[in-house]
């Protein structure tokens, strides 16, 4: 819809009505936009074809701001739709999508390369790290087994966790991956092995790694 630079717009924070948090908001000319995503001045390609997915191919009201040190897109939004979150949410869920994407990569490359008994074993420390308190719903045998086999992109349901919950589950992922490899470089390819998921989604979970503590873990 537009691009605009930093001096085009007034960017702002309002308090979510929901949630103990500032939410960043966008106006120019009236019209009210939400952040959706942040790139860095290195990534310029990656948050143009963000911007040019969600207008063009899903024809959202977006921004795409310029500035020296970074590039981010917005989303035209009222202000009384921020109680529904909905945004947010399905940011989230792209997260959890990426998040078993990676879960299943790591698994059928332990099956290939260290074979079937080391995988059964993944299988089971799996289970164990979700046992944890800290990961909500998914703790039985059954629900492990359905994050390791079914394809997220096309699951009915996602588990029900938070921003928090992934950054956890992604730590303790690398950490056992290294443990059955000896070595960190099956987190080097995190690009490829998204390759499943629509462009602008899997750049939007690439933003957000680089931009958590993860990003010295899943490169």
């Amino acid at each position: 819809m537009f691009i605009l630079k930093r001096q085009d717009v007034e960017i702002s924070s309002i308090q979510h009505p929901k949630r103990d948090q500032q939410v960043p908001i966008l106006n120019y000319q009236g019209q009210t936009f939400r952040l959706i995503s942040v790139f860095k001045a290195s990534q310029e390609e990656e948050a143009r074809a963000l911007w040019r997915e969600l207008t063009d191919h899903r024809g959202k009201a977006c921004v795409l701001l310029e500035e020296p040190d970074r590039f981010s897109v917005w989303g035209k939004v009222r202000l009384d739709q921020l109680g529904s979150d909905t945004g947010s949410h399905s940011q989230r869920g792209i997260y959890i999508q990426a998040s078993l994407l990676l879960l299943q990569a790591v698994y059928l490359d332990i099956e290939e390369f260290l074979g079937t008994r080391q995988a059964v074993l993944f299988e089971k420390d799996i289970a164990q790290v979700l046992r944890q308190p800290q990961f909500p719903e998914a703790s039985s045998p059954e629900v492990v087994k359905h994050l390791m086999t079914t394809n997220p992109l096309e699951a009915a349901k996602l588990p029900p966790w938070q921003e928090n919950h992934v950054i956890s589950f992604l730590q303790e992922l690398h950490k056992l991956g290294k443990t059955y490899f000896g070595n960190a470089n099956f987190a080097h390819q995190v690009t490829d092995r998204l390759q499943d998921m629509p462009e602008a989604e899997r750049s939007l979970f690439i933003s957000w790694l680089n931009q958590s503590s993860l990003s010295k873990l899943w490169q």
